[in-house]
């Protein structure tokens, strides 16, 4: 495929060339220009069709060329531009047709690049199509840096599902998250439904925070496709709605999983449904009585551990308020190193309390986004579990605590208290649960979850470049307050208003 620095592909068909355009589509991101060179006939057209309809996710989409227009504009998931330069009179008239512009909000297709090859960013993707044998094309692809790795990375899917037996499989991007997953939905030539493709590249090793480890490995976060098929795998044993995993390639970080649905837990408006979220709570209380393996066997060779909520993690986290929240709340004032010791010798002490607080298996992000609504199934199977890789045993009032307060939707007091009352009669139901030690546990971890949060949301903001988190914050902070009110978190309540932290914020 490779050729020096250049990827070179052969296109046997049409088809192959709309599938090139379609794991293109799925590579290119807001910012990128696609340079595509080649004769009269050459494919360019088709190519770039391929990627418009693949990213407007409708075969249909109507297409017309831009030869006379010179730009075609499309109001996308992503914006696109299409260029056609053949009639361009000059190179600097690329600037009056808008192109830098569009270029800032969003991505640019241009064919005939030659015609304006001096006013086009050095930093693009230049793809050259050729005839070859009867009905064949060859592309080569050159580009550099990040680009060229995002090209690699969907043409190394694209191999693998052809290993998995789906050569011909149409690709459209599904979603992605705050982490640098991504997903796709597969669907299959030779089949209606489809499947889901989770792209999970290896992660760089970070700098160091803590004792010389990086941010994931103090706080246990997985970095490798390991813990997921295991927890999976463990899950669907003991009769949960969790995907199965149809192949796995764990050194690239590429699976093939189960789809379980589409529907979630909120209404067309972003508003909780009362009955799945009681429904939620259910099959929570129901993981919570079972008593979940720490060690599962994964393949042949591979055991996964699953790793204890331990002090370190709890206070890597909840340590996020003192690096991120205050000096974004303080317009770039340090936190004091007298706040910071005060701070964290009240976390020791919370830590302390959980000593004989009920643990178990804990999903860590049991809320709306991961939620699946699955109608036509019964009990536990009417939710669909996903994004528990990062599952921990510790205090199972963790889970609780993210589900009735939603990080990502508002829960009124009315269905928090609904829930609550929900969760706690299933587990006095089942005998032997001590209510209070779980309420002590609960305040607690819904304080540190949403310390954990508010640091959060301004760290996505300042360091990843993702402002659309910030909106949850006054939701955090309010959250936050509600834990505050029980008694064992006075300490941190009373620190929380001296350093201005509070409903107040929003």
């Amino acid at each position: 495929m490779t050729t020096g620095d250049a990827i070179s592909l052969f296109l046997k068909d049409e088809a192959a060339t709309i599938r090139l355009g379609e794991d293109l589509a799925l590579a290119l991101k807001a910012g990128d220009c696609l340079a595509l060179f080649g004769d009269l006939g050459a494919g360019k057209s088709s190519l770039a069709r391929a990627i418009l309809r693949a990213i407007a996710d409708d075969e249909g989409l109507e297409v017309p060329s831009p030869t006379f227009t010179l730009v075609q504009s499309y109001d996308l998931r992503i914006p696109i531009s299409h260029f056609d330069l053949y009639r361009l009179g000059d190179p600097a008239e690329l600037t009056e047709l808008g192109f830098d512009e569009a270029l800032q909000n969003g991505i640019c297709l241009v064919e005939w690049p030659e015609m304006a090859e001096s006013e086009l960013p050095a930093q693009r993707i230049a793809l050259t199509l050729e005839h070859q044998g009867s009905n064949g094309r060859r592309a080569i692809i050159r580009a550099a840096g990040a680009l060229d790795s995002r090209i690699r990375r969907v043409l190394a899917i694209r191999d693998f599902l052809d290993g998995a037996g789906y050569p011909e499989a149409r690709r459209r991007f599904l979603t992605g998250d705050a982490s640098l997953r991504a997903y796709e939905a597969i669907y299959p030539k030779a089949e209606n439904q489809r499947i889901i493709l989770m792209d999970w590249p290896p992660l760089a090793e970070g700098p160091p925070v803590l004792d010389g480890k990086p941010y994931p490995k103090v706080a246990h976060l997985a970095e490798n496709a390991y813990p997921f098929v295991a927890i999976a795998d463990t899950l669907r044993k003991d009769g949960f709605a969790a995907p199965e995993v149809y192949k796995v390639d764990y050194n690239k970080g590429i699976l093939l999983i189960e789809d379980l649905g589409s529907e979630g837990v909120l209404d067309a408006h972003g508003q909780p449904i009362i009955e799945r979220y009681r429904e939620s709570v259910a099959c929570l209380a129901r993981l919570h009585a079972l008593k979940f393996p720490q060690d599962i066997p994964v393949g042949k060779r591979h055991v996964h551990h699953i790793p204890d909520f331990d002090r370190t993690a709890m206070k890597m986290e909840v340590r996020l308020v003192l690096d991120w929240h205050l000096p974004w709340k303080r317009q770039g004032a340090p936190t004091t190193e007298v706040e910071r010791t005060e701070y964290l010798a009240i976390w020791d002490a919370l830590i302390d309390e959980l000593a004989t607080a009920e643990k178990n298996l804990l999903l860590r992000d049991f809320h709306s986004p991961n939620i699946i609504w699955r109608e036509r199934e019964s009990g536990i199977r009417k939710i669909g579990l996903i994004d528990f890789q990062d599952a921990m045993i510790g205090p199972t009032a963790y889970d609780l605590a993210s589900i009735v307060q939603d990080a990502r939707v508002t829960i009124e007091p009315g269905l928090f208290r609904q829930l609550m009352d929900d969760y706690l009669g299933l587990r006095r139901a089942q005998g032997s649960f001590d209510e209070d030690g779980f309420m002590r546990a609960w305040a607690i971890m819904s304080a540190q979850r949403n310390c954990k949060l508010a640091g959060l949301w301004v760290r996505l903001l300042q360091r990843d470049g993702k402002p659309g988190y910030l909106k949850h914050m006054p939701r955090t902070l309010s959250y936050l307050n509600v834990a505050l009110e029980h008694e064992t978190l006075a300490p941190l309540r009373d620190w929380c208003t001296r350093a201005g932290i509070g409903q107040s914020e929003s």
